[in-house]
């Protein structure tokens, strides 16, 4: 398989995980004012799951089909936040947002083909800050209104 899709294919795994773990947050939470974006940044995130898929399938690969490891992690470490309130659960989905961030530049920096790099540097990075961006609003609303 080739390194592109590799590098894809970690993206998506990171992506499902990202599904997964806003829906358990939505699940425990109720504030209308945090569950409306929690359910923006899910179905962002959903629209970057099938843009991976489709551009994978489209290099020749295969798609993963579960977020893997850290998947099952963040979906532990989300329940164990949400148990403990919207404060908590709010910080576990921004630093997950952070690492998703981060992981979208470090693969466009070090992906060798110029055209998956195009694709993560026009359609997917820009989709993921927007969807960090509104993690961390909502960190900070949620944290002014505890302070």
């Amino acid at each position: 398989m080739s390194d592109a899709v590799n590098c894809l294919n970690g993206l998506l795994r990171g992506e499902i995980s990202a599904v997964e773990t806003y829906g358990q947050a939505l699940k425990n939470l109720s504030d209308p004012s945090v569950t409306k974006t929690l359910c923006e940044n899910q179905a962002c995130h959903l629209k970057r799951v099938a843009k991976l898929q489709d551009r994978i399938a489209v290099m020749g690969g295969k798609p993963s089909t579960g977020s893997g490891a850290w998947g099952s992690f963040a979906k532990f470490l989300e329940g164990s936040a949400a148990a403990m309130g919207d404060k908590p659960s709010i910080d576990m989905l921004e630093e997950g947002e952070d690492h998703g961030l981060q992981a979208y530049r470090d693969e466009a920096e070090k992906c060798d083909c110029g055209e998956t790099r195009t694709f993560i540097n026009s359609e997917l990075l820009p989709a993921q800050e927007k969807t960090h961006e509104a993690a961390s609003f909502l960190k900070r609303l949620v944290h002014s209104a505890n302070a």
